[in-house]
C-alpha cells in the first residue's frame, strides 16, 4: 500500500496541472492514467509513422494570464504562433467561420440572403424569451434560416440528436458573444483582434469575442508536448505516475480522514493507495460507480451521456490541400463532421513537404455501427468522402490510420444539469476532500485552459486546507465569479490576472 497526500485520477490537462503544481510545492502526489502509452487525454499528440496529429484540435489561447504563464513555465521554448483559420463547407461552397456576414450572404445569393436577413429581423422582433434548446438559442442570434443552413446539420452530426434535444447551455458556452449583428460589425470594423499570448497578454483591454481570435499559440509538435513535459516535471519533482492503471474502487474512512483507492493495471495486478485528498478528472459516471453512492446519485450518474469520435488520419500524395486548421463539413450527404489539416497546425506535424496529412473526424457513440466498423472500412469511407467533397482523389490517399476517442464530449441534453447537481450535492456533503476537475470530471464542456484552471484553483484550496475558490464558477471565458454572495455582483468583464477568492486563507 502506497500513501501520498493527494491522489489524482487521470493524466489529462486537469490531472497533470494539479500534479505539477502540487509536486512543485513538495506535496506528495500519485497519479493513475488508464492509457498505457499517452498522457494528455484528448489533448495528446498521436504518432503514425512520424506523422503527428492532434485528437480534436487544441488552440492555445486563454483570457487568463495565470493559465498563459503556466503554459510558458511548463513548455518555455516550443511554442509557435499560428494563424487561426476555419471554414464551413456547404453545398459545394466554402464559408468563413466565424461567419463573415457579407461573404455568407453573398455566397447564398440575393434571394436566399434576403430571406435570411428577414428571418433574422423577425427573430430580433419576436425572440424566444426563454431559450432552452440549442435551436432556440441559435435562432435568436442568427434567425431560423441561417440556423438551418449553418448550424443544424453539423450540430446534429456532432451530437447524434436533434437540436431540440440539446441544451441552450452548450450554444451559450461555445459561441457566446457572437450573433449576426456582431459578425456584421466585425466585418465593417475588423476591430476585435486579441493580442495572443506571444507578448504575455491574452486579450484586448475591452471585451473579446472568443470565437473571433485570429491567431493562437501551439506547441511545434502538437499539444502532447505540453503534457509530456508536465508529466516529466511531475516525476522530477517526486510525483509518481502509473500508466495503464484504471480506478476500480474508492472508499473513505471518516475517522482517519483517509481515502483508500484500488486500481488495476492492464496486467491484472491490483494496486492499493491511500491519500488525504483525491482529485478526479475521470468521467463522473465511472467515478460514482467506484464507491457506494445513494441510489439517487448512482441513477443520476447513469443518466449522464457522452459523445465519442473517430479520427481517420489520411496521408495524401499532394502538398498542402487547404490553409485552414480545419473545415466544418455541413454537407448532409457525407458522414464526416470536420476535416483537420495537420500541417496548418504546425509544419513539424508532417515530415514530408510533398505530402499532406488530414484528419477526418466522425462523431459517434461507443458501440454503434460506425464505432465498431473495422479500420479498413473506416479508411475506405474517409477516402471516398474526401473525394466526394473534392479535396483529393481516392488513389491519392496513400496511407492512413484510425484513432478512436471515448467520451470526447459530455452531452448537454435537457437533463444533464439536474443530474450533475444531484451528484454534486451528495459528493460535496459527504466527501469534501474529493475534488472534481476538468471536462469529464465535472461533466462540463471545458476548454483546455478552463480545465487547467479548475485544477489550479483546487490546488490552492488543498494547500490552504479550505475552500478559497468555487471551481464550478469557472465559466466559459475564464472569468471567475465571486461565490457566496447575494448575486448582485456582476460577472467580471475584463481580463483578470488572478481569480477572486471566496475568502482569505486562515
Amino acid at each position: 500500500m502506497s500513501h501520498s497526500e493527494v491522489f489524482v485520477i487521470g493524466a489529462g490537462p486537469a490531472g497533470l496541472t494539479a500534479s505539477y503544481l502540487l509536486t512543485k510545492q513538495g506535496i506528495s502526489t500519485t497519479i493513475i492514467e488508464a492509457d498505457p502509452n499517452y498522457v494528455g487525454g484528448i489533448s495528446r499528440t498521436a504518432n503514425y509513422k512520424d506523422f503527428l496529429f492532434d485528437i480534436g484540435g487544441h488552440r492555445f489561447f486563454s483570457r487568463s494570464k495565470e493559465v498563459v504563464d503556466l503554459w510558458k513555465e511548463i513548455l518555455p521554448q516550443d511554442f509557435i504562433t499560428r494563424p487561426r483559420m476555419s471554414r464551413i463547407y456547404y453545398d459545394g461552397k466554402y464559408y468563413s467561420y466565424p461567419l463573415k456576414a457579407f461573404e455568407a450572404l453573398g455566397n447564398l445569393g440575393v434571394v436566399e440572403s434576403a430571406m435570411c436577413v428577414l428571418s433574422f429581423m423577425y427573430k430580433q422582433a419576436f425572440p424566444n424569451e426563454k431559450p432552452e434548446t440549442f435551436h432556440d438559442w441559435v435562432a435568436n442570434q442568427f434567425g431560423e434560416r441561417l440556423f438551418a443552413i449553418f448550424f443544424k446539420t453539423y450540430t446534429e452530426k456532432v451530437w447524434g440528436m436533434s437540436c431540440d434535444e440539446i441544451s441552450a447551455d452548450w450554444a451559450a458556452q461555445r459561441i457566446k458573444g457572437l450573433d449576426l449583428w456582431s459578425a456584421m460589425a466585425n466585418a465593417l470594423r475588423n476591430s476585435v483582434k486579441p493580442k495572443g499570448f506571444v507578448d504575455g497578454t491574452s486579450a484586448n483591454d475591452g471585451e473579446v469575442i472568443k470565437t473571433l481570435i485570429e491567431s493562437f499559440q501551439y506547441p511545434r509538435k502538437g499539444p502532447g508536448m505540453m503534457w509530456d513535459a508536465a508529466a516529466r516535471k511531475t516525476r522530477a519533482q517526486g510525483g509518481k505516475i502509473h500508466m495503464g492503471t484504471r480506478l476500480t474502487a474508492l472508499s473513505h474512512d471518516d475517522k482517519q480522514g483517509l481515502w483508500t483507492i484500488t486500481a488495476r493495471k492492464e496486467t491484472g495486478e491490483e494496486m492499493t493507495f491511500t491519500a488525504r485528498h483525491v482529485i478526479s478528472s475521470a468521467p463522473i459516471r465511472e467515478l460514482v460507480h467506484s464507491f457506494t453512492a445513494k441510489p439517487a446519485c448512482a441513477a443520476a450518474a447513469d443518466r449522464l451521456r457522452y459523445r465519442d469520435f473517430i479520427t481517420v488520419a489520411l496521408v495524401v500524395n499532394k502538398p498542402d490541400l487547404f490553409p485552414d486548421n480545419w473545415i466544418y463539413i455541413h454537407e448532409p450527404s457525407v458522414k464526416v463532421g470536420r476535416i483537420q489539416n495537420f500541417r496548418s497546425w504546425s509544419p513539424e506535424m508532417v515530415p514530408d513537404e510533398k505530402l499532406a496529412c488530414l484528419g477526418l473526424e466522425y462523431f459517434c457513440f461507443e458501440g454503434d455501427g460506425l464505432w465498431d466498423s473495422p479500420d479498413e472500412d473506416l479508411l475506405a469511407l474517409g477516402r471516398s468522402e474526401l473525394a466526394k467533397i473534392g479535396l483529393a482523389r481516392e488513389d491519392e490517399c496513400i496511407d492512413g490510420c484510425v484513432v478512436r476517442q471515448k467520451k470526447a464530449y459530455p452531452v448537454y441534453d435537457e437533463g444533464y444539469k439536474r443530474n450533475v447537481e444531484a451528484i454534486r450535492t451528495e459528493l460535496s456533503e459527504k466527501y469534501p476532500s474529493l475534488h472534481l476537475v476538468g471536462r469529464n470530471g465535472m461533466h462540463k464542456y471545458n476548454n483546455q485552459d478552463h480545465a487547467m484552471m479548475t485544477s489550479m484553483l483546487t490546488v490552492k484550496n488543498i494547500v490552504a486546507d479550505e475552500m478559497l475558490y468555487d471551481i464550478w464558477d469557472v465559466n466559459e471565458d475564464a472569468e471567475y465569479h465571486e461565490a457566496g454572495h447575494s448575486g448582485a455582483e456582476e460577472a467580471l468583464k475584463s481580463v483578470r490576472l488572478v481569480p477572486t477568492q471566496l475568502r482569505k486563507a486562515g
